[in-house]
């Protein structure tokens, strides 16, 4: 099973959304496949020249659909625990929001 989440840049914002998902997704992230959320995560970029509608698409790989279900609660409990401060979780969210527009969600099974 993979949750699939696709996020669009702002215009001049693609380097910057990449270092805020280095420096402050992916510690979180971290803390919420140790505590059992997801197997593994991936961020991919479209390759040179091809055009999508995304820039950015995070590929999370989890166990079973109940666990699909349950990652957006898993991933809030994880940015609470790795970003305690609200006020830095709220300043978080902010500057993210500055930085990419939400495009779709889609939800995958693998072919076996």
């Amino acid at each position: 099973m993979f949750v699939a989440y696709y996020w669009r840049a702002k215009p001049g914002q693609a380097d910057a959304y990449g270092e805020y998902i280095t420096t402050v997704a992916e510690p979180i992230d971290e803390n919420a496949r140790r505590a059992g959320a997801f197997e593994e995560v991936r961020t991919v970029t479209p390759a040179p020249g091809v055009t999508t509608d995304w820039t950015h698409l995070r590929i999370f790989r989890l166990k079973d659909a109940a666990a699909a279900e349950g990652l957006s609660a898993a991933l809030d409990a994880a940015t609470a625990r790795v970003v305690p401060d609200e006020a830095k979780r709220k300043a978080n969210s902010e500057r993210s929001a500055t930085m990419r527009d939400f495009v779709r969600r889609e939800v995958w099974t693998e072919l076996r």
